[in-house]
């Protein structure tokens, strides 16, 4: 059985425009090394289509905010940079997981981990497992900066971190974490 621990993660979360499909404004990548919850980096992009108003109701960011920001094209090695490890953790990560695949083209992602699937599976029984749901469920937000807020990159990413630190050491292993059986012979591992 293989420690959680063994691989190096990032934590991703995005934040769009409202277009279809959606255009990047926002995204912040979070660390987690040999167990241990990282540094944020976050970056405010200009979308190539304006932010729809409904989009600005849910992470505050207007087209005002983003329109001295850099081009994804000219934070892309940055991005990229930050996106270097043996797996990729999202809350429902097929969303964030769109969204990076069309802003680089040629990126192949790593293993991808979605701590909304996760949950469900190694924490059953909850009423509802969105994210904001969850944090308040776990206290995942307790002691963030003030500045920080729901819905925007680096409050996500942050609080999907705490989320899936505490969701990986639920999990018996590595294996029990990516929904693998025990091996033969482990029967017994996930009790």
């Amino acid at each position: 059985m293989t420690d959680w621990t063994s691989l190096n993660f990032v934590i991703v979360d995005v934040e769009g425009n409202g277009q279809q499909p959606p255009d990047l404004v926002e995204l912040a990548a979070v660390p987690v090394i040999n167990g241990v919850i990282g540094e944020p980096l976050s970056w405010l992009v200009k979308p190539d289509a304006p932010i729809k108003h409904f989009a600005t109701r849910i992470h505050g960011l207007t087209n005002k905010d983003v329109a001295d920001c850099p081009s994804f094209d000219a934070i892309t090695g940055n991005v990229l940079a930050a996106l270097d490890a043996d797996a990729l953790v999202a809350h429902n990560a097929h969303v964030d997981l769109g969204v990076l695949t069309r802003k680089l083209p040629g990126w192949e992602s790593p293993e991808v981990f979605d701590t909304l699937k996760l949950a469900r599976r190694l924490v059953p029984g909850l009423d509802s497992y969105r994210l904001g749901n969850l944090v308040e469920a776990y206290s995942l937000a307790e002691g963030l900066p003030d500045d920080l807020s729901p819905h925007r990159a680096t409050y996500d990413a942050l609080v999907a971190a705490r989320l899936f630190v505490l969701l990986a050491t639920k999990a018996a292993s590595l294996e029990e974490l990516r929904g693998q059986p025990p091996e033969k012979g482990d029967e017994n591992a996930l009790f």
